[in-house]
């Protein structure tokens, strides 16, 4: 009885001290509450634009992360998503909407930088910058300075097909050129972007997916007008129900999509191309439209905060630049090689940077040129060119029998 009653409490402290471990580890991460209390009663609406499926949202028992900011801070926040660096930047440009927190790539900080469409930050209401930031993610190519941004997650591009359909043989050079395959035509989706999709036919062809050059452009552009006759559809958050559902079994997206679509969809795989892709970074932004300056830094803050990180990443299986974040996490996702990748495996890895205006020209012109001028199939084309040989046959034949008519009326 008393070796039962010693065992007992030796469980019972252990269960305790256990819990006050992950008690003591969250409380080193707690929330300052002076910080997130001093817009309390400003009646605030925060607006923030981000892409889809990219935040916690408290489904499937995750932290409602928008929910949490709220509560927090008093600040009401109106969250609405885009699918693409070029409709945000379109949106933008336009002026039809304000925000106040945006979370474009890389590269498309430094295009609205550049546009002077963004604030500079103040650093010393985004304490968490210098906080929890990795080394590794500051001072980036695309804000050297970090006067504009704030990085949110990071990732990379690949493949994603269905082993169920897609032949092994067909994988197994791990090429760009899966995407060409007839074999599966119909089943093939595509970027439905021009920065992205030009990106995958530079390196198709060995070039860099920054080049410039107006020939290197013009031929990536005729491998994806050749690509069009396979390409089932043209998408960006249509993927998921798409390849989820089996409706396509091929497909280029980002590894966090990927890693989040495999949890619904066992079939779905991953590679890195051979002929190297895309390695991105999101950031927080302020517009220099936004009139909530202070308030836009305190969320971007807040999802500095590595609780929220770690609630962030595991949700979307995205990256996190932050490492205080990864000791929080599932260590399935912290440890997952598709998500965090090698140093070796990086090294074919090219991240956007900022083309000229002239070169976006030229590179929109030509994907304008090369898919939307042209998806309407040519079976469509001959006809049309029929239906008008016909009427012009027929207008000629009506023309004729006037013609003669007359004639025979001239001979009486």
């Amino acid at each position: 009885m008393k070796k039962f009653i010693a065992v007992f409490l030796t469980a019972v402290l252990l269960v305790c001290s256990l819990s006050f471990a992950a008690f003591a580890e969250e409380s080193d991460y707690a929330y300052d509450m002076e910080y997130y209390s001093k817009l309390k009663d400003s009646g605030i609406t925060l607006y923030v634009y981000n892409w889809g499926e990219y935040i916690s949202d408290g489904s499937d028992d995750s932290l409602d992360v928008v929910k949490e900011f709220e509560a927090l801070t008093g600040i009401n926040v109106e969250y609405t998503t885009f699918d693409s660096n070029e409709s945000l930047f379109a949106k933008l440009k336009s002026g039809s909407a304000s925000y106040d927190v945006i979370i474009p790539s890389d590269y498309m900080v430094a295009r609205l930088a550049e546009a002077g469409m963004l604030h500079k930050l103040d650093y010393s209401n985004i304490p968490n910058f210098d906080r929890y930031i990795d080394d590794e993610f500051k001072n980036p190519e695309y804000d050297a300075k970090n006067e504009y941004s704030v990085p949110y997650m990071w990732g990379t591009v690949g493949i994603i097909y269905n082993e169920k359909y897609v032949d092994e043989a067909d994988v197994a050079e791990k090429s760009w050129d899966l995407l060409w395959n007839e074999k599966y035509a119909g089943k093939i989706l595509m970027f439905d972007n021009s920065r992205d999709a030009f990106a995958i036919a530079c390196k198709k062809l060995g070039y860099s997916m920054n080049t410039t050059d107006k020939e290197e452009l013009t031929a990536a552009a005729e491998e994806l007008a050749a690509q069009r006759g396979v390409v089932q559809a043209y998408v960006m958050d249509q993927i998921f129900d798409k390849m989820v559902e089996e409706n396509a079994w091929i497909a280029p997206y980002y590894a966090g999509d990927y890693l989040s679509m495999a949890e619904d969809n066992e079939s779905l795989c991953f590679y890195s191309p051979k002929e190297g892709t895309n390695l991105f970074t999101d950031a927080m932004c302020i517009p220099a439209t936004s009139k909530n300056k202070e308030a836009a830094e305190m969320f971007i803050n807040f999802m500095c905060e590595p609780t929220v990180s770690a609630a962030n990443a595991d949700y979307i299986w995205y990256s996190t630049p932050i490492s205080a974040a990864k000791e929080l996490m599932d260590p399935e996702m912290a440890e997952n090689e598709i998500a965090y990748p090698s140093e070796d495996a990086m090294k074919n890895m090219e991240r956007f940077t900022n083309l000229s205006e002239e070169a976006n020209q030229l590179m929109d012109d030509l994907w304008v040129a090369a898919v939307r001028t042209n998806e309407l199939t040519p079976g469509f084309w001959v006809g049309i060119a029929a239906i008008c040989i016909i009427i012009l046959a027929a207008v000629f034949r009506n023309m004729y029998v006037k013609k003669k008519r007359m004639e025979a009326r001239m001979k009486y």
